[in-house]
């Protein structure tokens, strides 16, 4: 059991994000999440995380546990264009961050990023992939990923690192020739590196078993002589003690048929696996040897399982996680499974409980807790005084704020197939009776709305409205049946589903007069489309980086390098067109409100710009924000800000109660 609760939060005010609550709740809900990612050292005496600062910026702190004091910041991105992603400990003096963009000097979107190495004052960075050179014969968009931190006690990593031969220096004796993805052991203090694996051209991806040794390794496909990637992954294994690389299985991205290999089980010599069972997919376990033998570890009837579990800084498997009605994890090591229950009876107001990083020996371990209340909060579990510390909140200005409370519930289909849904109602309400309300289906299409805070419903509901997050068929999660062929070939299901949904909350009491669809990405195409095949059903239409032309989407794809899977995903046939709202947008009748970021690389911004002009083009009413610089997440606070508070008014206006 928890012996003890010590409170420690400290509103680190380096960043502002923790500054005093904002009166309006654009800006309380629509500021970044005060902690982005956190990590905690081998020895467990600090952790690194990262805040965002003013608009666009990132920060990373480093605090000192036991010490009580300041964070101290050790890097920083404006996000113009660069965003630091993360910062994890390699050693407990030293830390990598992967920093990203997107590149626009080619004409088009181009993303890239980059795995540094400092110490904890942000000093003595060294570039932990291969260096560019100006005779790079191709560019270099990610320089690697970290497979193994090795436990955090030897001050190296293992890094899949991608290396590019130099071009244009025919005869040179220095000119590099080294082609492909490798695994290296790399020094993070200083640089230096050891080759493990070779530069394989073919390779995609390795696995480690945590303990240093590479297992798997994993090869897209390639498409005849095109140089466009296949949508089939093929899979290998190496024996325990080593030799060529084996067939271990394959996966196809399209027809989602295949394993899917996770993790590495050193002790059992297998490989913990994802694979369908009655058209969902189980957890197996592989064996990595000539039998290939396979065991089913956990499957659910409902539901897909999508992930295992880790502890020991990755090194080892503890449990398996899926989504029902709320996110749950099974785990297998009875340990952290006692401590999962006594965190539920310390804290039973916060049930989304799961376990971060561990300190080398596993003694402090970092828990993340949430609900549909509360963003979350951040705690230091110690295991030998078993006492839990709050370290941080994910949304300090909603501390002490009534918050909306979410419900699993069902509702029919035009056929009678009962779609999963969540539904948030105003603080204090208990039903939708008379209330206007908010359809808000998910991006995607293969995603899927869970049980807990989303910053965005939760503002819906302080404003008044009740709000639906349906898993329409197209939705990911649910298993083959569910999935349908996807949200955009069967689109008409899939928005047959999201519509069905508007029509169940009036039935239960919300103001059919007073409906409004929001979405984002696939979202917002669903909240577009679903003004198109039935105009008199929403009062207002907010869609956000929305998708509006299917055509245009596989057009988009063209200069990369899966243009052809986008265009098989897609589809062709009728439905790009009958699907595609940008052609319809006569058929439109509630105003229309468009926001796009300008470097998105998901969806193009064309698709809002075209929309537009469509709808303004047939008379009707349309309103465009477009963010320069801003990616797919709009992650800039001010932003997101700005198109709350927009978006509040417009509702407002156009969902205002008759007289």
């Amino acid at each position: 059991m928890i012996k003890q609760l010590t409170i420690f939060f400290t509103a680190f005010a380096a960043s502002g994000a923790a500054a005093q609550p904002a009166a309006d709740p654009a800006s309380l809900y629509g500021a970044r999440e005060n902690i982005e990612h956190l990590d905690i050292s081998p020895d467990g005496s600090r952790v690194v995380f990262m805040q965002p600062g003013p608009g666009r910026e990132t920060l990373a702190y480093v605090y000192e546990l036991a010490g009580g004091g300041a964070a101290r910041q050790v890097a920083r991105s404006d996000g113009n264009p660069e965003r630091l992603r993360w910062c994890n400990f390699a050693a407990n003096d030293r830390l990598v961050c992967q920093v990203a963009a997107m590149d626009t000097s080619a004409g088009f979107l181009i993303p890239f990023a980059r795995l540094i190495s400092v110490d904890l004052e942000g000093r003595n960075p060294q570039l932990l992939g291969e260096r560019s050179s100006l005779d790079d014969a191709r560019i270099r968009q990610n320089d690697g990923a970290i497979i193994d931190w090795l436990g955090g006690t030897e001050g190296a990593v293992l890094m899949a690192r991608e290396l590019v031969p130099e071009a244009g220096r025919t005869g040179s004796l220095v000119s590099r020739t080294a082609d492909g993805l490798s695994v290296d052991r790399i020094d993070v203090r200083t640089g230096r590196s050891t080759r493990v694996e070779p530069p394989n051209r073919r390779a995609g991806s390795y696995i480690s078993d945590g303990r240093g040794t590479v297992r798997i390794m994993s090869t897209p496909t390639i498409r005849g002589s095109t140089g466009q990637s296949g949508s089939r992954i093929d899979h290998f294994y190496r024996a325990r003690a080593g030799g060529d690389w084996r067939p271990l299985g394959s996966y196809d991205e399209l027809t989602r048929e295949g394993m899917i290999p996770l993790a590495v089980d050193t002790q059992l010599d297998s490989a913990f696996v994802l694979r369908k069972l009655n058209g969902r997919f189980a957890l197996y376990r592989v064996k990595l040897d000539e039998s290939l033998a396979s065991e089913l570890v956990y499957a659910n009837e409902q539901v897909d399982v999508d992930d295992v579990v880790y502890a020991s800084r990755g090194s080892r498997v503890i449990g398996v996680t899926f989504a029902d009605e709320r996110r749950r994890i099974v785990y297998f090591d009875e340990d952290y499974a006692a401590i999962a229950r006594g965190l539920s009876r310390a804290i039973p107001n916060l049930p989304l409980i799961d376990f971060g990083s561990a300190s080398s020996d596993g003694n402090k371990v970092l828990v993340h807790a949430g609900s549909d209340t509360d963003a979350g909060r951040y705690y230091v579990y110690d295991r030998a005084t078993r006492s839990l510390n709050e370290l941080l909140m994910a949304r300090p200005p909603l501390e002490n704020r009534p918050a909306a409370n979410v419900t699993a519930v069902t509702y029919p289909a035009a056929d009678g197939v009962q779609v999963p849904a969540y539904l948030t109602l105003p603080p204090g309400r208990t039903d939708s009776r008379g209330l206007p309300a908010v359809v808000f289906p998910h991006g995607g299409p293969a995603a899927r709305d869970e049980w807990g805070f989303d910053w965005i419903a939760q503002f819906f509901a302080s404003l008044g409205y009740a709000v639906l997050q349906p898993n329409y068929r197209g939705s990911a999660g649910y298993g083959d049946a569910w999935l349908q062929r996807n949200g955009f070939q069967s689109w008409r299901i899939s928005i047959g589903d999201i519509t069905a949904g508007a029509r169940w909350l009036a039935a239960q009491g919300a103001d059919a007069n007073r409906m409004a669809i929001v979405g984002w990405s696939y979202g917002g195409y669903a909240a577009l489309q679903s003004a198109v095949v039935e105009p008199g059903l929403f009062k207002a239409v907010v869609a956000i980086a929305p998708v509006t032309d299917l055509h245009q989407q596989k057009l988009d794809a063209r200069r990369y390098s899966d243009s052809r899977n986008v265009t098989e995903y897609i589809g062709e046939g009728p439905h790009i067109v009958e699907g595609s709202p940008l052609r319809h947008a006569a058929a439109i009748r509630a105003p229309v409100l468009l926001f796009h970021g300008d470097r998105d690389l998901n969806v193009n911004v064309i698709h809002s710009r075209r929309m537009d002009s469509a709808l303004r083009g047939a008379g009707r009413s349309s309103e465009l924000t477009i963010f320069p610089g801003l990616e797919h997440d709009l992650a800039d606070s001010q932003a997101r800000i700005r198109m709350l508070g927009r978006i509040g008014t417009f509702l407002q206006t156009n969902l205002a109660a008759p007289r």
